[in-house]
């Protein structure tokens, strides 16, 4: 599919500036089998580490309003059902770039203020300043097109993410796989969400997992690569740690948990595990992994748990749309309840903060 009246050459030009505004990709390293087959987590150490970042205070009051802030900025606002349409990915465009009642913002004083880009950088050209908009809008690959689309429509920039490699299950031929890729990016998606092919992981067959990500990653061209470990149906944390080490030497410009179709998605403890791989490798390569946790992240107070464990774990360097993001569909309602709070006093019923 193509979007509707644009050319090749739009389309490259904004998948350029797009990854302008990107970290720097992970151009990956040749596979250390060595280095994989070394590998053994200690869980208890693991799950007393999470326990310790949820017992965290979390802000209150008006920093907590800020920090809530922070975290839509950081948000994949997601689509991925059976029953998407034209209509619906249209509603969830326009409410990516307006993701908090302007009046809200105005009462706290946050309309017109700048947010740092992508590659956690605050700019000074009018043209490129970012209000409170979320990380991107995320849709299956038939829906790339109506999402472009959309945010053109609304003169932004957001980036636009597909789905692909034969999501959620992977179990598609490799081929076909590789042209869904392939799609996705010529109509416009700027980011790529594949999965990896899981039996790979679970029989250890590493060197094969790592030459399809490689394919992939060759198929993304200039899009963003985020790979998806589905870290519940992986077996043990030494497992999803392999699995992530292996995905960042492939290429992967960020590691994600889950695609939130398994009955174990984003958990404390797996996301200990991840986070302390891309920090491995970030002190072995120099090179900044970004991480998603996604599915089953639902209220503004577990949004502050993440903030938190990142801010922990890797540093406030993360904590921008280039390196850290949330997989999330249903999160966005529940901290614009929270900031209604602020203002207000009183919590809104969730029609009065509709999708769009």
């Amino acid at each position: 599919m193509r979007i509707l009246g644009a050319t090749d050459d739009e389309v490259d030009k904004r998948q350029r500036s797009l990854s302008l505004n990107m970290s720097p990709r992970n151009p990956g390293t040749t596979l250390d089998l060595e280095w994989i087959s070394k590998v053994r987590v200690n869980t208890q150490a693991v799950l007393k580490r999470a326990q310790f970042i949820q017992r965290q205070k979390i802000p209150k009051k008006q920093w907590q309003a800020a920090w809530l802030l922070k975290a839509v900025t950081l948000i994949d606002l997601t689509t991925l059902a059976g029953d998407d349409t034209s209509s619906n990915v249209h509603r969830l465009c326009l409410k990516a770039v307006q993701p908090v009642r302007y009046d809200l913002l105005k009462k706290i004083d946050m309309h017109d203020k700048v947010f740092p880009n992508h590659a956690g950088k605050i700019v000074s050209t009018s043209r490129e300043k970012q209000s409170v908009t979320t990380a991107a809008v995320c849709v299956y690959p038939s829906r790339v097109t109506d999402a472009v689309r959309s945010l053109k429509a609304a003169n932004s920039s957001l980036p636009v993410a597909s789905v692909a490699t034969g999501f959620p299950a992977g179990q598609t031929p490799l081929e076909t796989r590789l042209q869904e890729v392939r799609i996705a990016v010529s109509d416009g998606a700027t980011e790529i969400d594949i999965v990896i092919n899981r039996m790979l992981a679970i029989t250890g067959q590493w060197e094969a997992m790592y030459n399809e990500i490689r394919q992939f990653r060759e198929a993304c061209g200039p899009a963003h690569m985020k790979t998806i470990l589905a870290v519940g149906e992986l077996g043990s944390f030494t497992n999803v740690y392999r699995a992530s080490m292996v995905a960042m030497m492939a290429g992967s410009d960020f590691i994600k948990t889950s695609t939130g179709k398994e009955a174990v998605n984003a958990t404390y403890p797996v996301a200990i595990v991840m986070v302390r791989a891309i920090r491995d490798y970030f002190m072995s390569t120099g090179h900044k992994v970004g991480f998603k946790p996604a599915g089953g992240i639902r209220t503004a107070e577990e949004s502050l748990v993440w903030l938190t464990l990142i801010k922990e774990e890797l540093g406030d360097d993360w904590l921008c749309p280039g390196l850290f993001r949330l997989g999330a569909s249903s999160l966005l309602a529940d901290i614009e309840r929270q900031i209604y709070h602020q203002v207000t006093g009183q919590y809104a019923a969730y029609h009065d903060l509709p999708m769009a």
